[in-house]
C-alpha cells in the first residue's frame, strides 16, 4: 500500500467530512473521515481539475434535490 499523507478532515454541516491525501508517487486520494482505507485515488492533476470544476458550479446539478 502507498504511504498516503493525509490532510485536515474538511467538514460541512453535521459529520460530512472528507479527507484529501497525497502519496510520494503523485497520486491524490479522497475519503470519508474514519474510512481512509476504502478512497478514490487519481493523479493529483484529476484532483486538481475535480476542485476546479467544483468550484465552478459544474457539480451544483447533483445538490439540487436536497436544496429546501
Amino acid at each position: 500500500m502507498n504511504q498516503i499523507t493525509w490532510e485536515e478532515p474538511f467538514c460541512g454541516a453535521g459529520n460530512n467530512c472528507f479527507r484529501i491525501g497525497t502519496d510520494p508517487v503523485g497520486n491524490a486520494y479522497i475519503a470519508v473521515t474514519g474510512a481512509e482505507d476504502h478512497y478514490v485515488t487519481d493523479t493529483r492533476e484529476a484532483l486538481r481539475n475535480l476542485i476546479r470544476d467544483i468550484k465552478a458550479g459544474k457539480a451544483d446539478h447533483l445538490l439540487e434535490p436536497f436544496r429546501h
